[in-house]
């Protein structure tokens, strides 16, 4: 399972479903970020159980963050997930915070900070979400997140707000 990649960047993608055996979407995503050429599995974490974000009327998700060594650019990186997403079932809507078969994110790509039209990392309210905290904090507890400092920092100011870290 380990490949070295010369140059490699350290990233961790945020993994959610909350429509269609999420549990399952989850667990076949994460075969599928793994098998995405140039991109090796480090770690992944537990699935925890949250809340929707957005409007209540939906089922709960299923979370993890899985961390990787990539030699893909962000954006190559990032064009993989969607096209992982479309082919879990995933409709884009201009309406935000819907149910959805599959959710992936760059959360992290290395120590870099990138804001374009397309791609924001570290993601915008990582630093909020308690259900990419706790995952993330699981698989890297020493993890400096650029331009918001440890980890650990950020978990302990962070409330689980119903957050259930599953067996």
């Amino acid at each position: 399972m380990s490949k070295a990649f010369i140059g490699a960047v350290t990233a961790y993608i945020g993994l959610g479903s909350n429509l269609a055996d999420p549990v399952d979407q989850v667990r076949s995503a994460r075969a599928d970020c793994a098998a995405i050429p140039g991109v090796c599995e480090l770690a992944f974490s537990s699935l925890y159980r949250s809340s929707p974000m957005g409007p209540q009327d939906q089922p709960d998700y299923i979370n993890a963050v899985m961390a990787v060594t990539t030699e893909l650019a962000a954006l190559d990186l990032l064009h993989q997930l969607q096209r992982i997403e479309h082919e879990h079932g995933r409709v884009r809507t201009s309406q935000r915070w819907t149910a959805r078969t599959l959710d992936l994110d760059v959360l992290i790509y290395g120590e870099q900070r990138i804001e374009t039209p397309e791609l924001t990392v570290p993601h915008p309210g990582l630093s909020l979400r308690a259900f990419v905290l706790y995952p993330l904090y699981e698989i890297a507890p020493e993890l400096m997140v650029p331009g918001l400092g440890p980890i650990a920092d950020l978990v302990a100011k962070c409330p689980q707000d119903g957050l259930e870290r599953m067996a």
